[in-house]
């Protein structure tokens, strides 16, 4: 695989589609894993705050996103013997360095909404 260099580094081509690299970027743009991240930011949470907390996330999808990024080493799960399984997720130090990317996007979204919203509605008003 082809490697970009930048400043005298070796870096991955993200833009190769065989690049490992790009599993991050697949992983980020899932609709779920930015709200987890975010979610999760403020510190560890059980599985039940943070369904409550993500408006329209389904238990399952819910699942698979935090099953997917303790897979990927940014989220710990840590399971207590109770009755009912007590069952808390934390964001590792690799999660924790993602979510502070995350929150950039979420500041910039913040900023930009208003734009966003009237660039919308004037394309809405020429297509019709």
């Amino acid at each position: 695989m082809e490697t970009i260099e930048v400043e005298g580094t070796p870096e991955w081509d993200v833009f190769n589609i065989n690049c490992p690299t790009r599993q991050v970027f697949d992983r980020v743009g899932e609709r779920w894993t930015g709200l987890v991240l975010l979610a999760l930011e403020p510190g560890t949470q059980r599985f039940s705050e943070l369904r409550r907390r993500i408006q329209g996330i389904t238990q399952k999808m819910l699942t698979q996103t935090l099953r997917a990024l303790e897979r990927d080493g940014v989220v710990e799960r840590r399971v207590f013997p109770t009755v009912p399984v007590t069952v808390e997720y934390t964001l590792t130090p690799l999660g924790r360095s993602l979510a502070t990317a995350i929150a950039g996007l979420r500041a910039w979204s913040y900023d930009n909404i208003g734009e966003i919203i009237a660039a919308r509605a004037e394309y809405d008003g020429r297509e019709s």
